[in-house]
């Protein structure tokens, strides 16, 4: 296990272009946490990672399930001290003994500042000033992602020590959601048979749902990453020299990391990849688009049910209008029917900053157009009545407009970091839940990204070799003739 902590000081994580849906406020977008410095892709920083939790030995499993049953019990999970994947249970990490070879000392000492910096809310001055703790684990998950995955640029298997970090703190964070239950109606029959009516918990519906899902997108990309052991493709880091003389140009063919000089460069032999290892990499790279694809799902629906911060909504201009400007309004309020990818074709969008702009802008209206189109008057005049009901048509027509322009924007910059207002959901979020549902899905939405951007590096290099090499032979061929 890695033993250093994470540091406070902003850790980059340098993806280029193709390679992080996950720098959703890098900063060449600019969206960071108000107050807090940013690691790339997370809203907030925290130095926490992991925490340990005791359990309690003297229930028995035959005791009628009180309040806050763990959620394992009720629905199979692993136990919060022993997980699917066979770790190590958390308690023997506090019964540490010298001599233990599966943690040292150091390590139990780390994970006690950070059990300590969780509880504090990361307020080292004891004051109550700290974070919520839907804050503090979000940031937890997202520091431990940084710490574990931070500086991982190829395609090759995690190291044991990295993996074992990544799973251990994982399962002591993921732990809480086992107690976030929800009351429903039961009955209960006694010895006597007697039947009595009570409320019993159940796992909360959307952690039932989605944490399991998320536990496995989580193996199967550990798995992708573990099944680069032998590859016929190799990288050279910058400023060494190749063993094949034809990889001096690589640096020429992937353009796309001229502005991350210091990323390795996949380099593959002078013939190119063999059809089965082409095959292999095409099945890996759907395959961690299919997870990409499932975890940006469940990210967005976790978004979706966060409140609105009312931060937020004080920020909103007063008019719709006034957020989308003059140009898009009059698109959206006189051209029929509307189709938001012929405005998105007219807009000059140049870069996904531009893209970030519009998005922020159109969300901000769309909600300036729902809170109209929901307020009332007391006024009981008919023509006010005919006013309002007309006004009320429009600005509903509106928001769906803007909703469906919103999406369509969405879907096709799929790499488009964070709203202003997904940033201030997670910042003002006080639900613990969602907090690790939307932070968990976040880091893993982003390592899927990364590895399916690695794997079209990989193959784009190799397309490019085997075109040069055609040309190289077309070009013989010619000589020959003459």
């Amino acid at each position: 296990m890695d033993s250093s902590s994470v540091s406070d000081d902003n850790s980059e994580l340098d993806f280029h272009p193709s390679s992080d849906r996950l720098t959703r406020s890098n900063t060449d977008m600019g969206c960071s946490t108000p107050g807090c410095n940013s690691i790339d892709y997370s809203r907030t920083i925290s130095t926490v990672s992991t925490y340990s939790e005791v359990n309690d030995e003297n229930s028995s499993p035959y005791d009628p399930p009180p309040v806050g049953w763990p959620i394992s019990k009720l629905v199979g999970r692993a136990s919060p001290d022993l997980s699917k994947h066979g770790r190590k249970k958390t308690d023997d990490m506090l019964d540490w003994k010298p001599g233990s070879q599966d943690i040292s000392l150091s390590e139990l000492e780390m994970m006690k500042e950070k059990f300590s910096k969780l509880l504090l809310g990361e307020d080292m001055s004891g004051g109550g000033k700290g974070v919520c703790s839907a804050v503090a684990l979000s940031n937890a998950i997202t520091n431990l992602y940084a710490t574990v995955f931070g500086h991982f640029y190829k395609l090759e298997p995690v190291s044991p020590e990295k993996k074992n970090m990544w799973r251990r703190e994982m399962d002591c964070l993921l732990s809480v959601c086992d107690y976030i239950v929800e009351f429903f109606p039961s009955s209960q029959t006694l010895p006597d048979g007697t039947t009595l009516d009570i409320m019993a918990t159940r796992p909360r519906s959307d952690i039932y749902l989605n944490l399991p899902a998320l536990e496995k997108l989580d193996a199967m990309l550990l798995d992708i990453l573990n099944s680069f052991k032998k590859t016929e493709f190799w990288y050279v880091e910058e400023g060494k020299q190749s063993p094949s003389a034809s990889s001096r140009s690589f640096r020429r063919v992937v353009q796309r990391k001229d502005e991350k000089w210091w990323l390795p460069v996949p380099c593959v032999p002078d013939s190119g990849l063999s059809e089965e290892a082409q095959r292999a990499l095409q099945k890996r790279r759907d395959c961690a688009n299919q997870i990409h694809k499932a975890a940006m799902a469940i990210n967005n629906s976790i978004l979706a049910e966060m409140e609105v911060p009312e931060s937020y909504m004080a920020s909103l201009p007063k008019s719709g209008r006034l957020g989308v400007g003059d140009s898009i309004y009059r698109y959206m309020s006189t051209i029929e029917p509307f189709s938001p990818d012929h405005l998105l074709d007219g807009l000059n969008i140049s870069s996904e900053h531009d893209a970030l702009e519009i998005a922020d802008r159109v969300e901000a209206s769309m909600h300036v157009w729902w809170r109209k189109a929901s307020m009332h008057t007391s006024k009981s005049s008919w023509d006010m009545v005919k006013d309002l009901v007309a006004d009320e048509n429009k600005n509903q027509i509106l928001a769906s407009k803007a909703e469906t322009l919103l999406l369509c924007l969405k879907q096709r910059y799929p790499g488009l970091s964070q709203t202003t207002l997904d940033t201030s959901k997670i910042q003002y979020n006080k639900d613990v839940g969602q907090a690790i549902l939307e932070s968990y899905s976040r880091v893993l939405e982003g390592l899927a990204f990364n590895i399916v951007a690695w794997i079209d590096d990989v193959l784009f290099v190799d397309a490019s070799v085997r075109k040069r090499l055609r040309a190289t032979q077309q070009r013989s061929q010619k000589e020959s003739l003459l």
